[in-house]
């Protein structure tokens, strides 16, 4: 393994989905990056290997004990519709995503990028943006050096 001190180990949430994967891909060849974390919730086979992956499972149920590292990519995000209820997605996509972020201040993380949602709104009446909106809130709230929020429109692919 090349000599990786002088380069930021990185945190990455929802590396299984759409946005996660291409983003590990890239994260992956990137010779800046030191070492990767991909935080799982459930056993992956097909996540690229290579030296410098690192697989961690969490469990959102219980206490986030993340790796030390500066810069965190978060990318978790589902439909109301595969989530199964409005209150799921909110768990999902809201509350999930903050408590990621939070474990990961904890763990030293100054450097946060987040994937939310065009029309992200606290105050928005459409339940999709408002939850998206407390999010980005959440995120605001926790103090990171940067932050930084992406607002894709619909995202295509499988």
């Amino acid at each position: 393994m090349p000599l990786l001190l002088n380069r930021p180990s990185v945190l990455v949430a929802g590396a299984t989905g759409l946005v996660g994967r291409q983003l590990l891909g890239q994260l992956l060849v990137d010779r800046h990056t030191g070492i990767v974390h991909a935080l799982v919730r459930r056993e992956v086979q097909d996540l690229p290997n290579a030296e410098r992956l690192l697989h961690h499972r969490i469990d959102l149920t219980k206490k986030l004990d993340l790796p030390t590292a500066g810069v965190a990519y978060i990318a978790l995000g589902t439909t109301i519709k595969a989530a199964g209820s409005q209150a799921a997605f909110a768990t999902n996509d809201r509350d999930a995503v903050i408590a990621i972020a939070r474990a990961a201040r904890k763990a030293g993380v100054t450097h946060l990028a987040a994937v939310s949602a065009l029309g992200a709104d606290v105050a928005s009446v459409i339940f999709y943006n408002r939850i998206k909106g407390e999010m980005e809130a959440g995120l605001a709230a926790l103090g990171f050096k940067r932050l930084v929020i992406v607002r894709p429109s619909l995202l295509a692919g499988r």
